[in-house]
């Protein structure tokens, strides 16, 4: 090998080194998956069938990304005119007071369903410690001023369809017993919890159905079938999509369209565009 031939190999490995890199910080991070796919619901009056129920999760407003991304998404978002949209926790990522603010910068552009617009909280809406009432009180009040219903283990019902949500399960107001004691399985229930985890507790009451996940990111940066090097859940199993857990329920986690920290790879950012259909 010439000194030339050298220097050029040389040349090619370092642009190979530095593209991934560049990849999963610039790129990848704001490149939002919309993934579509059918939610088949028991009992699902008929005229719900087609309707579209769109989970956004985990958006994480801080300081760790430009959350005017997040922005640019819900208009993207809008164009698929969801009925029904639920969001499934982590709305900020430590509840500061400017963080709050921001929050309110970005759901002036939210998207809403034109039937019904559901929240449940995450643990970073606890503050820091994720054990902060006052915090995730403050987080409630700017989301309800912007029309979303917050179910804090409880139940609501919208045009057939009931959306039950549960606190967040490291945050000191879970307490899903209050919820699924009093769930009817002769309705179309879905069922809104931000930590996966939940799904292996012994809570559930005999409930079959659907439950919308978020909390995991995906790992955020994974290669499928071989590392997910980070997973803040204990059954590792609960990486993303769907999985079913062989007892009537089954569970989708979204992968989140914000970040933790802004980097991912091959886990892109993800909102759910369910269309609902009978089971």
């Amino acid at each position: 090998m010439t000194r030339k031939e050298f220097v050029k190999g040389l040349a090619y490995l370092s642009v190979a080194g530095v593209f991934p890199v560049l990849y999963s910080w610039q790129v990848e991070p704001f490149w939002v998956e919309f993934v579509q796919r059918k939610l088949p619901v028991r009992n699902l009056p008929k005229l719900l069938e087609g309707k579209i129920l769109m989970q956004i999760s985990d958006l994480h407003v801080g300081d760790r990304f430009d959350w005017n991304f997040l922005i640019e998404s819900f208009q993207k978002a809008k164009e698929f005119n969801p009925d029904f949209v639920v969001y499934t926790g982590d709305f900020v990522n430590n509840g500061t007071m400017k963080e709050q603010e921001d929050l309110k910068k970005v759901m002036e552009k939210g998207v809403m369903g034109s039937l019904a617009t559901f929240g449940i909280l995450g643990n970073h809406d606890y503050g820091r410690n994720w054990k902060d009432v006052e915090y995730a009180e403050n987080i409630c009040e700017i989301l309800r001023n912007y029309g979303i219903t917050m179910l804090r283990n409880a139940q609501q019902e919208s045009h057939g369809l009931n959306f039950m949500g549960f606190d967040d399960l490291w945050s000191p107001n879970f307490k899903p017993s209050e919820v699924m004691a009093q769930h009817d399985p002769s309705q179309a229930n879905v069922v809104l919890c931000h930590n996966p985890d939940a799904c292996d507790r012994d809570i559930w009451n005999g409930y079959q159905g659907w439950i919308l996940s978020g909390h995991t990111h995906g790992g955020q940066c994974r290669i499928p079938g071989i590392i997910t090097p980070v997973l803040p859940v204990k059954n590792k199993r609960y990486v993303s999509g769907e999985i079913n857990l062989q007892d009537g329920r089954m569970l989708y986690i979204n992968r989140a369209i914000g970040h933790s920290f802004q980097i991912r790879f091959m886990v892109r950012p993800e909102i759910t565009v369910f269309t609902l259909t009978q089971a």
